[in-house]
């Protein structure tokens, strides 16, 4: 009878080395500045050395999926039970947030006078925010070139490749061999993952230093309020909207997060989702969720569930208009939860993502001064660690669920290491 290894040290846990790291980064940034910031080079090396495996890691499990699957029907209702979820669920964050915002009111007092504030500071975000259409977002999909999707780390592009040659190769036998040589692949690729992640402890601590360095704890203190919101408002949508989700699928939301708690550190110490895509992937097919639903829900989820996103862009437009003591209607909340329902699903395919889709948001309302979301920048690093925390959550919960509507979840093995 073979006897379980044992337990390794607390200590040489990635979870505890990179919490480490963490509380070591913000310690230099508050104590040095200079040096801190100056540590920018550790975070975004480990940020690349996670992005240069996401594209291919997406592509290999999804041709696998799919190749496997051979059922092109059941791929069409992964889909679209999915992008319906995704809209349901955001749709949600949106209204969350803007409940929250209307009574708690933290930009109320500030009396901010939109001619005052330095509207150079916002026109890299304002730039380009024309360009935020549904046809460019769509058209942005198609790759010019296949190796250029992979070249730029285009997620939705890789997506349709990926869906593309998997369903190619599910109809002829000697497609075979080649999803099987994917397969492999995409094991090794998960490899040089894993020793990547060696690393996690060291690009958390340089990305850490780097924010509190560069905009201060300081800078918290004006807008304690406004992050308190996002704080309040992200918690009461995982506490209730998701946690009754996932418990109506036969998950704990709870233990899911402590099931993905290297995940969500790497995310604290990034303040980037990216950086946990490929351990979120492989920890959901470990947990029993089918690698078709896998390989479609969470790359597709990355662009379109994005529910942290969600809630600080309601409850930034709003803290912006009552900041600058610019009244809105009801009628005028509508629209801008309307306008957000369609503006959130394209972030991620732009550049700067949030604050381009904030500045296109307020521009196309005409009512709230663009200008106002330069109040944003100092916090701005801060608050997008809470938006990537709950967008983790919101996609591992649209996996479990969509496996589970699909009758693709072993619940007995998720049962197993949920209650690890």
């Amino acid at each position: 009878m073979n006897t379980p290894p044992p337990p390794k040290p607390f200590y040489k846990s990635l979870h505890f080395q990179v919490l480490v790291g963490i509380i070591l980064g913000v310690v230099l940034g508050a104590v040095d500045p200079a040096l801190g910031a100056s540590m920018k080079p550790l975070g975004d090396g480990f940020i690349k050395l996670v992005r240069m495996l996401i594209a291919p890691i997406i592509f290999c499990t999804v041709v696998v999926g799919i190749g496997n699957a051979g059922d092109m029907r059941k791929l069409g209702r992964i889909g679209v039970k999915s992008l319906l979820y995704f809209e349901v669920v955001t749709t949600f964050a949106l209204v969350i947030g803007l409940v929250v915002v209307k009574v708690l009111q933290p930009g109320a007092g500030m009396n901010v006078n939109p001619a005052t504030l330095d509207a150079k500071s916002i026109q890299d975000y304002a730039g380009p925010s024309k360009a935020l259409h549904t046809v460019d977002f769509l058209l942005n999909v198609i790759p010019d070139t296949m190796a250029g999707a992979f070249a730029k780390g285009e997620i939705l592009q890789v997506l349709l490749i990926a869906i593309l040659f998997g369903v190619a190769l599910g109809k002829f036998p000697q497609g075979r061999s080649i999803i099987a040589g994917c397969d492999n692949f995409v094991h090794a690729l998960f490899g040089v993952m894993e020793i990547v992640m060696k690393v996690a402890p060291i690009g958390s601590f340089g990305a850490m230093a780097f924010t509190v360095g560069k905009f201060g704890l300081k800078t918290l203190i004006p807008l304690a309020k406004l992050m308190g919101c996002v704080c309040l408002t992200s918690a009461l949508f995982i506490c209730i909207v998701l946690a009754a989700i996932s418990q109506a699928h036969g998950a704990n939301v709870f233990r899911l997060i402590r099931y993905l708690k290297e995940e969500f550190l790497i995310v604290l110490g990034t303040s980037s989702s990216e950086t946990a895509l490929p351990g979120l992937m492989r920890k959901l097919e470990a947990l029993g969720c089918a690698k078709p639903v896998v390989g479609l829900v969470v790359p597709s989820g990355y662009s379109f569930n994005l529910d942290g996103t969600s809630i600080y862009l309601t409850i930034a437009a709003i803290f912006v208009a009552q900041a600058t003591n610019t009244p809105l209607s009801t009628g005028q909340e509508f629209i801008l939860l309307l306008v957000l329902m369609l503006t959130s699903k394209g972030s991620a395919a732009v550049t700067g993502g949030g604050f381009i889709t904030l500045a296109a948001t307020l521009a196309s309302l005409g009512t709230v001064p663009v200008a106002g979301i330069a109040l944003l920048l100092g916090v701005d690093r801060f608050m997008s660690q809470v938006r990537a925390l709950t967008n983790l959550t919101g996609n591992a919960v649209a996996t479990v669920v969509i496996a589970r509507w699909e009758n693709e979840l072993d619940r007995d093995q998720m049962a197993r290491e949920l209650a690890k």
